[in-house]
């Protein structure tokens, strides 16, 4: 499809993984971001280059800003970026609002909101064409928490996500005549490791008797709703939240 360079934040695990594998299948040159994992981020690079894919792995914690500028500042240098995916997300233990702390809330803003917005700043820079660029495409990951509000669980990370649905939406009008598309992909319960981030690492099997599809999704088929919105497939599509939650 394309040998353009796709970064994908958060890209050693989960759906981040799976969608760098998915990405590369596809033709993108791979710039995998990661926060600790470094690992699990090689590990990553190694499964696409098995194929005669092409990946690089940068260290990059979306919560400080001079991370974000050296992840694609190494992209820049892997070749022309034409897809941003913006999946790395945190979340806290479970908790009601009367027991969080302010260092949560910040740290979860600052990575799932802010991190996103600075990353899509750089990306807008690269790939608008009102700056010169080829155009491309940003796929921002929320969650269904941001309709359900995860009461007595993480209401910070779904009001977190309710500001990347409204971001993702005023983003894609902004650059929408300049070669860019924004959408977002929805998860509902999906088996990754985030649930143990939360202290819950069985949360989504136990609550899945109340998807209607009667189970959780998987890696894998986040991914592919990620690169069809990435490909030409979608080229009509901006400013759209797709839910990917076996219609929860």
């Amino acid at each position: 499809m394309t040998d353009r360079v796709a970064i994908i934040t958060g890209g050693s695990r989960g759906i981040g993984r799976a969608t760098a594998i998915a990405a590369a299948e596809r033709g993108f040159r791979v710039c995998i971001g990661y926060a600790s994992n470094e690992a699990a981020a090689h590990k990553v690079v190694s499964t696409i280059e098995a194929t005669n894919g092409k990946a690089i792995a940068v260290k990059c914690d979306v919560g400080e800003e001079s991370d974000i500028l050296a992840l694609f500042k190494a992209a820049d240098k892997f070749g022309t970026l034409g897809a941003l995916v913006n999946n790395a997300g945190v979340v806290g233990p479970t908790s009601r609002v009367d027991e969080m702390s302010a260092d949560r809330i910040r740290r979860i803003m600052a990575v799932n909101v802010t991190g996103s917005i600075l990353c899509a700043r750089e990306a807008v820079k690269r790939m608008s064409t009102r700056h010169g660029g080829r155009g491309g495409v940003i796929v921002n990951l929320s969650s269904v928490a941001s309709r359900l509000g995860s009461p007595n669980t993480y209401v910070d990370y779904a009001a977190s996500k309710g500001a990347i649905d409204s971001f993702t939406v005023g983003l894609g009008y902004e650059v929408a005549g300049e070669g860019i598309r924004v959408a977002a992909i929805r998860p509902g319960l999906i088996d990754t490791e985030i649930h143990a981030s939360g202290g819950e690492p069985d949360r989504a099997h136990r609550l899945a008797h109340m998807v209607p599809m009667k189970r959780v999704g998987n890696a894998e088929e986040i991914a592919k709703a990620i690169v069809w919105l990435m490909s030409e497939d979608a080229s009509y599509v901006t400013s759209a939240i797709l839910d990917v939650s076996g219609g929860r």
